[in-house]
Order: structure tokens, then sequence, then C-alpha cells
């Protein structure tokens, strides 16, 4: 008798240890698409209670966290955000980019051996298959043999695929055309009763149907530029970028353009919303996992940048979405039982208008292809070595130096001394041969960091604050290593998340251990982040 007393007891004290191992129901990651960090305390004041204010006063707020790769563009941001690595590493250096061998370019997550599912077209030829490492999603996937379900939610191909990792419950994103949400047959062959039952509510024309006015007052936009600047670009179907929009002569015009408003915001939550009934996500003992990319912020940002008042009520709007969708998650799966996390794939740029009207570092930079073609050519007595700028680097053409008998390396430093002549560069770099450069170490980290030897060009070029391209008169863009692109938001709220901030430096990179430690999961093939121990060591205690 003693003895099963004994066996019970050992029993019992195993399956007590067992259970002290416990995990949030739901993760949900969303990324907030060109949200710079100051976004938070810019509008402050003007949010409400239970969306942006309700995660800085309640959650964990990370107030220098900094992306620590070249470029910062969307595609890397999320796959970074989501594998904890770099484009070195993980393989996605750009939206797009130039195979370094066979001058091929590609889009992040083209792929020709699939097909759409939910419309005709090519919108649904998409994979995760460029993507060289393992997600924290994946992860999940594998430590509950598949059990844990993970959906990827954006209006972008790109920011739904990359974050929902190599094997998801489900990736979806938006396609103009039909203004139905779609997969590829990477992921299924037809879409699941809940999405079709989705796109048949067409909310995508409901919510451009009306007037687009403020959600204030316009004297309430103390944080912006008056309601007409010449550096804002305009929607489609208006004359000038003033308040209010003819939403739907905006769509009829352009089905795109949903995405430059805050409604394209509002129909991702809500497809979000769908996703947790129809998967019933959070539902169970085995932790699931839900990606969502705002985008409308990215497009709206790029019509009209940073400081006008769109933005602003582009923001205001998402607080209240955002307020809408805690609140469900709430009553949904219960407040302490889901951890979510927010956060931005990159920052952007101030216009160069904007910068020009106010006296500070800006200007637009040269198209530099033909001039340097050209001093190569003097130089080498063979034209159009260079193919490319993108990403900011420079492609030569691999196959055209091999069959002239050319020297790379020459051919690289004749760039390198004609580039630092050049009056809106800071710095050129061999991305092959960091050692020689004359670069701030940080810069020099982040170049190593976004640089790819199969997918990355030669050479990485600097430009100097405030430049942009021509391309953008106005509005704006972002791939700096500046700030005002590189500084991100981040905070973690819910389950046993603790109340608190802190001002030590992390980076983008430390997002995916942190959920890896907090989970009690491995973290991700590639990962070369650190868990932020202020919340992980609170957490696990």
């Amino acid at each position: 008798m003693k003895k099963l007393v004994l066996f019970s007891l050992l029993l019992a004290g195993f399956l007590s240890g067992n259970a002290q191992l416990n995990r949030p129901k739901l993760v949900v990651g969303i990324v907030v698409d060109q949200m710079r960090w100051d976004y938070l305390y810019r509008y402050y004041d003007l949010y409400s209670d239970g969306g942006f204010k309700r995660m800085i006063n309640e959650g964990f707020s990370c107030n220098n966290t900094l992306i620590n790769y070249l470029p910062s563009y969307t595609a890397v941001g999320h796959s970074s955000i989501f594998t904890g690595s770099v484009p070195a590493i993980n393989g996605i250096t750009g939206n797009n980019w130039i195979y370094t061998n066979t001058g091929k370019s590609t889009y992040c997550t083209d792929d020709d051996s699939v097909q759409t599912v939910g419309a005709t077209g090519t919108a649904g030829q998409m994979s995760p298959r460029n993507l060289l490492s393992t997600t924290i999603t994946d992860e999940l996937r594998l430590a509950t043999n598949f059990e844990g379900k993970v959906v990827g939610v954006s209006l972008k191909d790109r920011a739904s695929i990359l974050p929902a990792g190599h094997n998801p419950t489900g990736a979806y994103w938006l396609d103009d055309h039909s203004g139905h949400f779609i997969t590829s047959t990477y992921y299924r062959k037809e879409l699941p009763g809940w999405v079709a039952g989705f796109n048949q509510q067409g909310l995508p024309g409901k919510l451009m149907s009306g007037l687009w006015k403020p959600l204030l007052p316009i004297a309430a936009y103390k944080q912006s530029t008056k309601d007409n600047e010449p550096w804002e670009g305009i929607l489609p179907g208006a004359k000038e970028p003033v308040f209010p929009y003819d939403l739907k002569a905006a769509y009829a015009k352009d089905k795109e353009s949903l995405r430059q408003t805050p409604f394209g915001n509002t129909l991702t939550l809500e497809f979000a919303e769908a996703a947790i009934d129809g998967e019933q996500l959070g539902q169970d003992n085995t932790t699931d996992f839900l990606t969502i990319n705002c985008a409308s912020t990215d497009y709206s940002g790029h019509l009209v940048g940073p400081n006008a008042i769109e933005i602003e009520d582009v923001y205001l709007r998402l607080d209240k979405d955002l307020a809408t969708f805690f609140s469900y998650l709430d009553k949904k799966v219960g407040k302490a039982n889901y951890l979510v996390f927010l956060s931005a794939d990159h920052g952007g740029a101030n216009a160069v208008g904007f910068m020009q009207h106010n006296k500070m570092p800006t200007g637009y930079t040269t198209s530099l292809r033909d001039g340097l073609n050209n001093h190569l050519q003097k130089a080498f007595q063979v034209g159009k070595l260079v193919t490319s700028f993108l990403n900011e680097q420079v492609h030569f053409n691999r196959q055209l130096i091999e069959t002239s008998k050319l020297d790379l390396d020459a051919i690289k430093n004749s760039t390198i001394a004609y580039l630092n002549q050049q009056p809106e560069i800071a710095f050129v770099m061999d991305a092959s041969k960091p050692g020689s450069a004359g670069i701030p170490g940080v810069i020099k980290e982040m170049i190593i960091n976004g640089y790819n030897k199969d997918r990355s060009g030669a050479i990485k070029i600097i430009y100097k604050s405030g430049m942009m391209s021509g391309h953008y008169k106005t509005g704006t863009t972002h791939g700096s290593w500046y700030a005002y692109d590189t500084h991100i938001p981040l905070i973690f709220m819910g389950w046993k998340i603790p109340h608190g901030s802190t001002n030590k430096t992390l980076h983008i990179t430390d997002i995916a251990p942190t959920l890896a430690a907090l989970l009690h999961i491995q973290m991700p093939s590639g990962c070369i982040g650190d868990p932020i121990t202020t919340i992980t060591d609170q957490v696990n205690e």
C-alpha cells in the first residue's frame, strides 16, 4: 500500500511538473507596414484607450528596436521578424533581386510551378520557396507535431507568405481585380469555406462606396502639415490631395486604391477575425499562430509621405480597428490566453519637398548607371558592364565580364572610385570585402548582414541622409540605414507579458528568439538574434 501511495505521489509530481509548461492558446503577430517608431507617440494624445495606448499601457514596449541589415524593405523585414535572421542567411535580400550568376531578376515569392486558387490570373502564383531558413511559425508547427495551426493574412502576397512559413495551415492575400482573398496550390487546391464565404460579402466594394472624411475636425490634426502640400501624391480619381475623397470614384478608376486608404487595414483585420473563427484558432490547448500585416499604412505613406493629414488619419483609424480587434480577441480567446506583438517591417523617410521646405538635409539621387557604364567602357573597352542599381547595389554582367576575360576586382575598384566622386553618395563598399572599407562599423555590419553572394549586387551604395530617388517627387519611400527607416516599434501584450519598457538597443532579429523562449520551442534555423530577457525572465519565473 505504501508503495502504491508513493508511486501515486511521484506520478502526480511528474504530471504537475509537466503542467507547469504552459503556452498561450494563440500568438498574434501584427506587422504594421512602414510604421516608424515615433508614430506611437506622435499621435498618442489622439489614440483611443483600446488600441496603441492599450498596448503601451498594458504591454511591454521595446523603445529602441532597430533593423540590423540593408536594405530596409518589406519582404526583408517580414522575413527577418519571423526567422530571427538576416538576408545573408535567409536569402530574402529584397522585394526583388537579381541572381548573381545568371543575371535573372525574380520577385521574392514568385513560383510559376503553382497556380492561383480563388481567382483567375497569376496573382496566386506564389510560395515561400525562396525563403532559405525556417520561421518561428514553422518551429511552432514542428513543436506541436503540426497540430498547432498557422495562418498568414495580408493585402500583400509577400507579407502573408513569408511570415506564415513553409508549411502553414494557410496563407491568404488580396487579389485586387476580383476583390477576393486568394491563395495558391502550394497550400491547397481550393479555398476553405470560410474564405469563400468572406469573399462573397464583397467588402472591398462596400468599404470603397462612400467618402473618406477625416475622423476628426481638420484643426485637430496638429501633428501634420496643412491639407494640401505639393509633395503629397493624389489618390486616383481626385484632383488634389484634399479631404474628403470620393472612394467610389477612386475604386472605379483603380482597384488598388483600396490599399492607399485606411479601409485596407479595416478589411485585413476583419479577414483576420474570419480566420480565427473559420480555423478555430486559439480554441484548444495547442498553441496557434496568426500573422497579420496591416499594409495600407505603407501604400498611403508612399503616396503622401509621413507628415500629411491623410497619414495621421490612417493611424487614428487603424488604432480604432486594433481596439475592435483586441476586444474581439478578449471575448473569443480570452484576455489571458493570447499573446500579441506589434512591430514594423521598416519605417519611412520624410518627403523631399517637406524636408526642403524645412531646411533639412535631403535631395534627389541621379541616375548613375549610364555614367558608370561610360566610365567603365573607357577603362576596360567593354560597354554595359553594369546591368542594374537594384536595392542600392551595383549589379554587373558577370557573363559579359567572363567572356571578355576582364578582371572583376579591377572593375569593382574602378566602380568604387567613380561612385565615391558622386555628391549624393556617402559611402561605397565592395560587399564581399568589408574589411578594406573605410565605413563606420554599424553600417558595415548592416551591409554584411544584407549581403547574400547569390542574390546581391557586388557593390553596396549608401546615399547621404534624406536622399531619395527622383521617382518620388511626391510621397516617400524607404530602404536606407538611417533611423527614419530602421527604428521600428516593438510591443508585446497579453498572456503573461509584464507591463514595462526598455530603452536597451534591440534588433528586429530578436523577436523570433523571444517568442521561441516564451513558447519553449526551438528558435528558427538561421536565427542570429537574442531573446529579450527583460521579458522572458519575468514570464518564466
